[in-house]
């Protein structure tokens, strides 16, 4: 009676602890940036339902003592719960912040040809989401170190976060990495889809103006101060030096190309489908054979 719910906590703590860990360190995920975000959804989305499924099938099971059944039920309301805030309270925050910078703009900023441009010495440009009125911004720095064409690769990066709405996708990851003690969150996650958003955005700029100027107006860019929280930056001193050396690397080295790797993306994403399969199955099919006894 207790192997379906065990084998679900098995793998909801194996997902957000060793699996996790694994994909981190496979480098070549990075070259894939789409199937791979895809596949660390599929992870994060599998391992809340293996969690939830874990309880709901104990506390389910007609086997099942009914202070354990209830403890179970208990305990999944509990991880539901903590979902359920921690995401009203980073949407919250962030939302907040980015309203409160917006004012701030208003007040400080000069618009120029559809940018809000900030008088700092320093190279600066990020993003700053919205559902309406985004805003994209840049220092006098960067109009100073940066010539058209690194200007506009940067611009199609920045662009590009907000097309895709890279905000909301590292909002869950941030409320997945949060509504958990350390010991079953996964930062190695978060940090994966923050990377691989700007390597996303960086294909973007690279169609635009090619691995020279990018990599160039990366460099540029590598003096940046830390942005504002809420925005997406092209590059800044909260984005980390490592991270900058890594796109820099795919860059030159160039995305989706190469031997492999259409194969590759077609394996990360049948990686992803049989990911969210299996919780699915281990909590679908009992709860069907229960109905039909």
């Amino acid at each position: 009676m207790f192997a379906t719910p065990a084998v679900l906590g098995v793998l909801a703590l194996a997902l957000s602890g060793p699996i996790a860990t694994l994909m981190a360190h496979w480098t070549g995920l990075r070259r894939v940036p789409v199937a791979a975000l895809v596949l660390w959804q599929a992870v994060a989305l599998a391992a809340v339902l293996a969690a939830l499924g874990a309880g709901l099938s104990l506390a389910s099971s007609p086997d099942v003592a009914a202070p354990i059944a209830v403890a179970a039920a208990g305990l999944t309301l509990v991880v539901l719960g903590r979902l359920l805030l921690t995401g009203h309270r980073v949407g919250t925050r962030l939302r907040r912040a980015r309203r409160e910078h917006a004012e701030l703009l208003d007040l400080l900023a000069r618009r120029a040809d559809g940018l809000d441009v900030v008088a700092h010495e320093l190279p600066l440009a990020y993003c700053l989401p919205a559902l309406r009125g985004s805003r994209l911004v840049v220092t006098e720095g960067a109009l100073d170190s940066l010539d058209s064409a690194e200007l506009a690769g940067v611009l199609a990066h920045e662009r590009a976060h907000l097309r895709a709405r890279h905000d909301l996708l590292l909002e869950a990851f941030t409320v997945l990495h949060q509504a958990f003690p350390r010991a079953v969150s996964s930062a190695a996650a978060l940090a994966q889809v923050r990377l691989l958003v700007e390597v996303l955005a960086d294909r973007a700029a690279l169609d635009e103006v090619g691995p020279r100027v990018l990599g160039s107006a990366l460099g540029a860019m590598a003096a940046a101060p830390p942005a504002p929280v809420g925005s997406m930056p092209s590059s800044s001193g909260d984005v980390g030096t490592a991270v900058l050396v890594e796109r820099v690397r795919l860059v030159r080295q160039g995305l989706d190309a190469g031997p492999g790797i259409t194969a590759l993306s077609l394996l990360v994403f049948a990686l992803a489908g049989a990911v969210v399969l299996l919780p699915t199955v281990l909590v679908v099919f009992p709860w069907l054979r229960g109905l039909g006894s």
